[in-house]
């Protein structure tokens, strides 16, 4: 129709007339005619196309508003619906990693396996013992306050068995707990595997100046309350400090006068209520420096939150990170303690006063030193002073860089009082004990020696060896050997 009205149109104008065109004129208008029919029929094809196009726009779109999904629907609903779905399940799995970050678990489970040798026959616990202990802390990042992070702590702890604790108690031995993984909640039945709230504690870090623009900021004041073990704030030492996988006793694993000589004043389960702030200087990033300050409830009553302000534990140090021996690291650290209502060895309550040093330096590659020392200087322990010393060494040294080997030594004097208090002890005379009075004289002196053999990244297995003489400053004493095996397993 449209080449019609075209040919038409053309003749009216004179271009087309038959009487006028020539053949050439003539044989173009056929072409253009025959052109334009097969732009006619293209374009109904397309309108039909655009129609279809319509139909199946306006399907995908009723599909696309329902959230089912159904046989008759286009193939791309299908797929918009599909891909719709991953990324939902993308942004939810990208919402709880996001309100994970930050989060941190740990979980250990600890064996040990312990004989004595020299020990009284007749003593309790025997002279082998087998104990467990499990431990899972949780640290949680709350949402910062303008420049101010923090966060809450919180760690669980169960256990079954007192390994050679027991035995040691009834011994005369300042030195009385050959296995500080040993643990059973206040004590109770043996039968008893009580898991305990041990730490729960907030924590704010403020960078100061306060108000100031934190990126510049190189001092963070933080802020501490709650139920926690007091060393992790106090007499910490990189050498001397896990009792899961470095030294078994306690004596070096905290300063002695502190854990041994019970001046923390810890409830039955090692924990307390306190307060500790802490200033922490990082304008020389390779050598910060802390001062820490904490009030902590300690003793009978106060370490259980029952008289937690009437008689506290005060303690303050100072520390500060060295870099000798070529740049190796070590931290260096002194602290000072007073406690108004301290227990004497015979049972009177006295002000005690003491201070510590605790030390950690490397000197190798693979070789680390630790030191710490201990005197009480107001009031009466069995022992009045105490150091000990020790390295560990790695296993890089003989291709097993995940091994290493550690030995101590420990001196722990009698005080002064002590030794004008006779004190009775049992001596084994063939098949039965005799009991003996004896004046306590110089010192108890102990050595330790581990290693460490790691199995997995997560497993490890520790033989351990313990050997004390003079204990409790009795020089008649006989040397107690303590053998033991260790398997750790932590995430």
């Amino acid at each position: 129709m449209r080449a019609v009205t075209l040919t038409a149109a053309l003749l009216a104008a004179g271009v087309a007339t038959p009487g006028l065109a020539g053949p050439t004129e003539a044989a173009l208008l056929e072409k253009l005619a025959a052109r334009l029919e097969r732009l006619e029929a293209r374009n109904v094809e397309l309108e039909k196309e655009v129609k279809v196009l319509k139909g199946e726009s306006a399907a995908v779109a009723q599909g696309l508003d329902s959230p089912r999904l159904s046989e008759n629907e286009p193939e791309l609903t299908v797929r918009l619906k599909a891909v719709e779905k991953d990324a939902l399940e993308m942004k939810k799995a990208a919402r709880i990693a996001e309100s994970l970050e930050g989060i941190k678990v740990g979980a250990a489970l600890a064996t040990v396996g312990q004989h004595a040798a020299g020990l009284p026959g007749q003593l309790d616990g025997g002279t082998s013992q087998l104990n467990y202990r499990a431990d899972v802390s949780v640290e949680l990042p709350l949402q910062a306050v303008g420049d101010i992070e923090h966060k809450l702590f919180a760690h669980l702890r169960m256990g079954q068995g007192l390994g050679l604790n027991a035995a040691f108690s009834n011994l005369q031995h300042f030195a009385n707990t050959p296995n500080a993984l040993a643990f059973r909640a206040s004590g109770a039945s043996p039968d008893d595997s009580v898991t305990i709230l041990g730490q729960a504690w907030y924590q704010a870090a403020i960078p100061l100046p306060f108000l100031g623009f934190k990126p510049y900021s190189r001092e963070t004041l933080e802020l501490t309350f709650g139920k926690m073990d007091i060393f992790g704030f106090f007499d910490q030492n990189g050498g001397a400090g896990d009792e899961s996988r470095q030294f078994l006793n306690s004596v070096f694993v905290h300063n002695p006068l502190l854990d041994a000589g019970r001046e923390v004043g810890v409830d039955a389960n090692g924990f307390q209520p306190g307060f500790v702030a802490s200033y922490l200087n990082y304008m020389d990033k390779a050598r910060p420096w802390r001062l820490s300050a904490g009030v902590f409830g300690a003793g009978e009553r106060g370490a259980n939150y029952q008289r937690s302000l009437s008689s506290p534990l005060l303690m303050v140090q100072a520390e500060k990170q060295l870099k000798l021996f070529g740049g190796l690291t070590g931290t260096y650290r002194i602290y000072g303690w007073n406690r108004s209502e301290g227990i004497d060895f015979d049972g009177s309550v006295h002000r005690h006063r003491g201070f510590g040093i605790s030390a950690d330096q490397r000197v190798g590659d693979g070789v680390r030193l630790f030191a710490r020392y201990g005197r009480l200087v107001h009031g009466e322990l069995p022992f009045n002073q105490a150091a000990t010393l020790g390295a560990e060494i790695s296993g890089l040294y003989w291709s097993r860089g995940a091994d290493a080997i550690g030995i101590a030594g420990a001196w722990l004097q009698a005080g002064q009082a002590y030794r004008q208090s006779p004190t009775t002890a049992w001596l084994d005379d063939q098949q039965t004990q005799v009991a003996y009075t004896f004046l306590p004289q110089g010192a108890e002196k102990l050595m330790e020696i581990y290693y460490r053999y790691r199995l997995s990244p997560q497993f490890e297995l520790s033989p351990d060896f313990q050997y004390v003489t003079q204990g409790g400053g009795n020089a008649d004493a006989k040397a107690v050997k303590v053998f033991a095996l260790r398997a750790n397993i932590s995430y």
